[in-house]
């Protein structure tokens, strides 16, 4: 399956459904507090995985996240950035330029964001915790790029399917991402049955029992 199609696939879907898929195999993905921070638009895409961390010296460093930007050579990356600090910015409108000129999909940040207005007006996805108008500068440095980083409480390794809308964020393993797929797809299908059934008139106690669920498992 090209690469194309497999996010087309996986755009269909939202993060309900693939949060589902991902309970039924017995996978981790789902994240808790990792929001939209403006009114932002589904992002569906490959990690390009960032960690940060305290910057503990006074020498000057290049500014964190710069370096994967400027190596993006695709379309299809959503940037994960780990290890951002209660209080501190670790994104801001400087860096979602950067990144609309590299057709980065968006920015996914376990940390805050300065500046939204700025991703804003130039309509770049942002979900993270929250925001601050505290710089990173001295502060915050990135420590690594491209290897395993925690977010939410989620380990999310470089080329992992990232999709966030307005109930989160979810990461699926890139070497499970088909029977993701076809699992999410099946039980879209499967829900939508159960709305018409439901607006048809149908019992919702009826409906919505575990049974008439889990059976999505035997289709």
């Amino acid at each position: 399956m090209s690469q194309a199609i497999t996010l087309e696939r996986l755009a269909a879907l939202d993060t309900n459904t693939v949060s589902d898929a991902l309970d039924f195999l017995g996978l981790p993905g789902a994240t808790y507090g990792l929001c939209p921070l403006w009114d932002c638009p589904k992002i569906v895409g490959r990690a390009s995985t960032i960690q940060l961390g305290p910057k503990t010296d006074a020498k000057p460093a290049v500014h964190l996240i710069s370096p994967v930007i400027d190596a993006v050579v695709t379309d299809d990356r959503v940037l994960v950035i780990a290890g951002g600090a209660d209080g501190i910015s670790c994104w801001g409108d400087i860096l979602a330029n950067a990144a609309r000129v590299k057709s980065v999909r968006g920015s996914v940040i376990d940390g805050l964001s300065r500046d939204i207005e700025g991703s804003e007006s130039i309509g770049y996805p942002v979900y993270g915790r929250g925001v601050t108008m505290i710089s990173a500068r001295n502060r915050v440095i990135q420590i690594d790029s491209g290897k395993p980083v925690q977010m939410a409480g989620v380990t999310v390794h470089e080329d992992d399917y990232v999709i966030a809308d307005r109930c989160g964020a979810v990461f699926v393993p890139a070497a499970r991402i088909e029977e993701v797929l076809d699992l999410g797809e099946r039980i879209a299908k499967r829900q939508d049955g159960m709305v018409a059934a439901v607006r048809s008139g149908r019992s919702v106690a009826e409906v919505m029992h575990d049974k008439e669920f889990e059976a999505i498992n035997s289709k």
